[in-house]
């Protein structure tokens, strides 16, 4: 017995090490599930994978078709600081001595054609007295504000100059987060200068910097002065007006925002034809419908928006809305996001008729409204430029 173990141990041993690597690499093979993890592994290369060297093709395109803007305005202040005491003032009333002096801030802006039209930013020509256009070939003239349009921040400016560079126009709506974006414009007042990050987002609203937001998000560095300048892509086609950023301090953060070259060029268009954006109006505030709202509406398979207030004597007063209304559809479209809808209605033309479904105490009831024109805005505090 002893000399048959000696004689099979080793080749029975080693018979069973063998067996128990087998089923370790290949568990399938006797019905036990694989342990392995499944990775996407990167294929190797032989040579060094490398991006552009630069982007120098791309800024001579845009570069001569961003102009920098330097704006002047008078402004009247109290000639001593105790003239604006109101207790001061409760006995001398408002007939007071003041000083009038000059006030200049910084801009950027887009020549959009040849005939001399550009775009930049509502707040960086509000209130000017004067806008002085100095262009890349070192041209210089006075603008003409064509009109501008503040719940877009934007402004339609007017120059008279031969053989202007417009900019070559892209396709905002195509542009993926990730791809390479360069910011041109005038920060702090150092003459034209590139930054070059990705875009980050695209779509950002809410912000609370506009009526109407369709930001598209990027880090390219951009800084006081920049606004009204251009947002272009790899290739040196525009694809927004830098117009805003996030920031504490004051400088670039990394999160900045443009106006996408769809919006703008809508707007740009409907102030040369108009002088004005003309924007279909309801007279209503609207808020989002809650879960909780939604269940104690009974509507939790439902989309919807809540009347929160109405415009005394506007078109939804008029059509019967009443606050607490639930919105459910605007003109045979899903009132599943306040702002969406809203937008809907502002590109409705005043006058035209729309269908509006409402629930209200329970009952689904269906409303046709008048589309009324979009009062102004009232004038906003200027903001950093």
């Amino acid at each position: 017995m002893f000399k048959a173990l000696r004689y099979f141990g080793w080749p029975l041993l080693v018979g069973v090490l063998v067996a128990l690597l087998i089923i370790e690499r290949f568990p399938q093979w006797v019905g036990l599930p694989r342990q392995d993890v499944q990775l996407n592994v990167a294929p190797r290369f032989d040579q060094p994978r490398q991006g552009p060297a630069s982007y120098a093709d791309a800024v001579n395109l845009a570069s001569p078709a961003v102009a920098n803007l330097y704006t002047t305005k008078v402004v009247s202040k109290p000639s001593h600081p105790l003239f604006e005491d109101p207790q001061f003032r409760k006995f001398f009333g408002d007939n007071l001595p003041r000083q009038r002096r000059m006030e200049s801030s910084l801009g950027s802006a887009v020549i959009m054609s040849s005939e001399g039209y550009l775009l930049t930013n509502n707040h960086v020509t509000s209130g000017a007295d004067q806008i002085v256009v100095a262009l890349k070939d070192g041209r210089e003239t006075i603008a003409r504000l064509v009109g501008s349009d503040p719940e877009t921040d934007l402004a339609v400016l007017k120059i008279d100059l031969d053989s202007l560079p417009a900019i070559t126009l892209g396709h905002s709506e195509d542009i993926q987060i990730g791809d390479v974006a360069l910011a041109i414009g005038n920060p702090f007042g150092l003459q034209q200068t590139v930054t070059m990050g990705i875009i980050s987002a695209t779509g950002r609203n809410q912000l609370g910097l506009n009526t109407y937001e369709d930001f598209i998000q990027t880090d390219a560095a951009i800084n006081p002065g920049n606004s009204g300048g251009a947002l272009v892509d790899a290739y040196g086609n525009l694809i927004g007006i830098n117009t805003a950023i996030f920031s504490k301090s004051g400088g670039s953060q990394g999160i900045g925002f443009a106006i996408p070259t769809k919006l703008a060029l809508e707007v740009m268009k409907a102030i040369i034809e108009h002088g004005q954006v003309i924007r279909g109006w309801l007279g209503i505030e609207v808020q989002p419908l809650t879960a909780e709202l939604a269940e104690s509406f009974g509507l939790q398979d439902r989309a919807g928006i809540v009347v929160a207030g109405i415009y005394r004597d506007g078109p939804a007063q008029r059509a019967g809305l009443q606050p607490g209304d639930i919105i459910l559809n605007i003109a045979g479209q899903q009132a599943g996001d306040g702002r969406r809808s809203m937008n809907q209605v502002a590109r409705t033309k005043p006058g035209e008729k729309i269908a509006i479904e409402v629930m209200r105490n329970g009952e689904t009831l269906k409303l046709t409204a008048e589309v009324g024109l979009r009062p102004p805005p009232p004038p906003a505090a200027s903001r950093e430029k």
